[in-house]
């Protein structure tokens, strides 16, 4: 894969709008046990991902699965490095839903309201940068909670299409700066500056982005600022290559960090009712 070659993007983009329109729930594939995924359904999970970075599985007859089966089915994917963070779990997953507690109810993953379009991790330092993600949903809101998707090569290759610029400025190491993450007077994470777009050593292409106004520090010129606003205007005026679905209980989706965004939503008044998905974001892509 050469995404830095005219008519490599040419043809790959051509192949992929060829796919669209597409409802989300064809990418879907049933499990019969997590524990067990067989053959025949690894094949079929693995041949979305090779097609749209994203595929949703959804576990028919345990909608209760435990994290221990989360963890194995995440590992059937090649996804092994999971990356901790500040809110996560002792096991590494992270438990998203609305909370109170010190440390997590700051941040928006964490509340009922909308979360605009990014990447994972796209503060993390280079060598943490994440390639995967699984989300798996115990319990989904009692209403809204719906996520979206766009393949962020697909996004590439729009760029590069509108003006192969945007891509160049887009790839310049200080495109895109986080600044630190202060709490209470304490640095929690330093600021990190890179690309929008980098490649992987198996010639894969990588993407951290977020659609914040604050908090988000982009390179000062012409070029990026345009490029920048080309992505807004896709989720804005809502590009037909926009993937939408509320996971259900037992549903979940494996990608390698596509783009995505979640809607704001009404919770449950019963606690055990309360929306909840669980989190892995991984160091490497799923495979």
């Amino acid at each position: 894969m050469n995404w830095q070659d005219s008519d490599f993007c040419q043809k790959r983009l051509k192949e992929k709008l060829a796919r669209y329109p597409l409802r989300a729930s064809a990418l879907r594939v049933e499990l019969q046990d997590a524990d067990a995924p067989t053959p025949a359904e690894l094949a079929e999970l693995h041949e979305y991902l090779a097609r749209y970075n994203l595929v949703l599985y959804r576990l028919s007859h345990q909608p209760q699965a435990s994290k221990q089966q989360i963890h194995y089915l995440a590992q059937r994917m090649g996804l092994n490095q999971i990356a901790h963070n500040l809110c996560a779990d002792a096991d590494s997953l992270t438990s998203i839903q609305v909370t109170q507690h010190q440390g997590q109810h700051d941040y928006i993953p964490y509340t009922d309201k909308k979360l605009s379009w990014h990447t994972d991790g796209y503060y993390n330092a280079p060598h943490e940068q994440i390639h995967g993600m699984l989300l798996h949903c115990v319990r989904p809101a009692a209403q809204g909670g719906a996520n979206l998707f766009m393949d962020h090569e697909l996004a590439y290759l729009l760029l590069q299409d509108a003006n192969p610029a945007f891509i160049t400025a887009l790839l310049h190491p200080t495109a895109f700066t986080i600044p630190a993450n202060i709490l209470n007077g304490e640095e929690i994470r330093p600021a990190h500056t890179g690309p929008v777009f980098s490649f992987n050593p198996d010639g894969s292409l990588h993407m951290r982005y977020s659609a914040r106004q604050k908090n988000v520090i982009w390179r000062d010129d012409p070029i990026t600022q345009a490029a920048a606003q080309f992505l807004l205007d896709l989720w804005e005026q809502g590009s037909p290559y926009q993937l939408s679905y509320t996971l259900q209980a037992g549903e979940g989706l494996i990608c390698n960090n596509v783009l995505h965004c979640r809607t704001g939503f009404v919770d449950a008044d019963e606690p055990e009712k309360k929306r909840l998905l669980y989190r892995g974001r991984y160091l490497e892509r799923a495979s």
